[in-house]
């Protein structure tokens, strides 16, 4: 990736919503260019989404979100890819990991409720044919998320405005 790429895409990391005019402002570079660039980056994959970092328990969302560690049984000529692929279809996963150490998969889930998480690894995740063993762990307090401190850090943030 060029120069120009990266300091456009390190821009959009921090703050999604900067326009292609704000950013050429910030780079001294005109807008076309970013815009290029940008929709390059959208094209190609490199941007894949963009999003918002709520904080779930002021915004009263209630969920309650868990970790699971997955021991699998990779497949013959498909090794981890086919079991991931097979995970992340469900609609509870937010995100499927592939690790190194004691398990294998690292899947980050979502439910309503203690039971919703518990009836996913019961009745979906452990049941699956190459799957050996998993470990749950409830996710209680996020002091960090997506590089921002939450309420919880003890630290007074304000939003990121371009």
């Amino acid at each position: 990736m060029n120069k120009l790429r990266d300091e456009i895409l390190n821009l959009l990391e921090e703050d999604s919503r900067l326009t292609s005019a704000r950013i050429a402002k910030m780079l001294q570079t005109d807008e076309k260019t970013v815009a290029n660039e940008i929709k390059a980056m959208e094209e190609s994959g490199v941007i894949i989404k963009y999003t918002v970092i709520a904080d779930d328990e002021l915004a009263g969302k209630e969920v309650v979100e868990a970790l699971i560690e997955v021991k699998v049984s990779p497949m013959y000529k498909h090794g981890f890819d086919s079991i991931a692929e097979d995970i992340y279809q469900f609609d509870e996963v937010k995100t499927v990991y592939l690790m190194s150490g004691a398990y294998d998969l690292a899947v980050i889930i979502e439910g309503k409720s203690l039971k919703d998480v518990a009836r996913f690894v019961s009745e979906k995740l452990s049941v699956m044919d190459k799957v050996l063993s998993t470990a749950t762990h409830f996710i209680l307090k996020k002091y960090k998320v997506g590089g921002v401190c939450t309420k919880s850090c003890g630290v007074k943030r304000q939003a990121v405005h371009a």
